[in-house]
């Protein structure tokens, strides 16, 4: 019997409803290039397998490892990478082709790692996740609510996010003091609005929510002036949480031509 270690966010899945639900809204099919983050005791890697034939595993707990190959060992070919998902090399994984990637991701670490597997967005077809509620929230916030943010505009700008269903606190052991949510991620193939350096980009949406009651005229001061946002079409009175994608990368761009 493993105890859920609180240093590695272990929160182990076990309602049979909840599994089936999210196996339902993966659909993964013999021959996909099909990838689990954080298998834990295996709660959705045996359904995985067993529809798709080959999974690939990523799981830091090596004390976990053994138990599953062993509980998966008539099921299919699984593949096992005992390591830290946030420094672990997805795109080596492609193999021509796309990646689909599922994970019940422990809470204290899954915002780095959906950043990190943002980056690697080229391999990858589609990403289903467990998470936090509100982060979840947060990922698919409008522009204008309270939950918007730079976690919003940043995954808005690389992918469609489709918030699936909530789970509550009692489907996992032990129980967390949240709810969770399910979530669908699908990378663009080209991002929604042209952006002339991504690294300006992503450099001016954190700056621009590091202080939320900010004007964009305070906040941004150290990229533009008053009157390059103004040229760029926004109003340097309005704060971070009002603007969208356009009005970023319309800001971005204003900086990255200014070098």
């Amino acid at each position: 019997m493993h105890n859920p270690r609180k240093r590695f966010g272990q929160n182990f899945l076990h309602d049979p409803a909840v599994i089936e639900n999210i196996v339902a809204a993966v659909r993964p099919r013999p021959g996909e290039q099909l990838v689990e983050v954080g298998p834990g005791q295996g709660a959705i890697t045996l359904p995985l397998l067993k529809a798709a034939g080959r999974l690939t595993v990523i799981e830091l707990d090596r004390d976990l490892i053994q138990p599953l190959q062993n509980r998966c060992r008539a099921t299919g070919e699984l593949t096992v990478h005992n390591t830290d998902a946030l420094r672990f090399d997805f795109c080596s994984l492609a193999d021509g082709a796309a990646l689909r990637i599922v994970g019940n991701l422990p809470y204290n670490i899954s915002t780095p790692l959906l950043f990190h597997l943002l980056d690697q967005s080229r391999c990858i077809s589609d990403m289903h996740f467990m998470l936090q509620k509100e982060v979840v929230e947060r990922m698919a916030a409008p522009p204008g609510s309270g939950q918007y943010g730079r976690l919003s505009v940043m995954l808005q700008y690389r992918c469609k996010v489709y918030p699936l269903f909530t789970i509550g606190p009692g489907a996992f052991t032990p129980p967390p003091k949240v709810d969770s949510a399910f979530v669908r991620l699908v990378p663009f193939a080209s991002p929604p609005v042209t952006v002339a350096d991504e690294v300006v980009f992503a450099t001016l949406v954190r700056q621009a929510f590091a202080q939320r009651r900010k004007t964009l005229r305070n906040a941004l001061r150290d990229l533009l002036e008053a009157d390059e946002i103004r040229l760029a079409g926004v109003d340097p009175t309005a704060r971070a949480e009002t603007l969208g994608l356009e009005e970023f990368a319309a800001l971005a761009n204003r900086a990255a031509r200014r070098g």
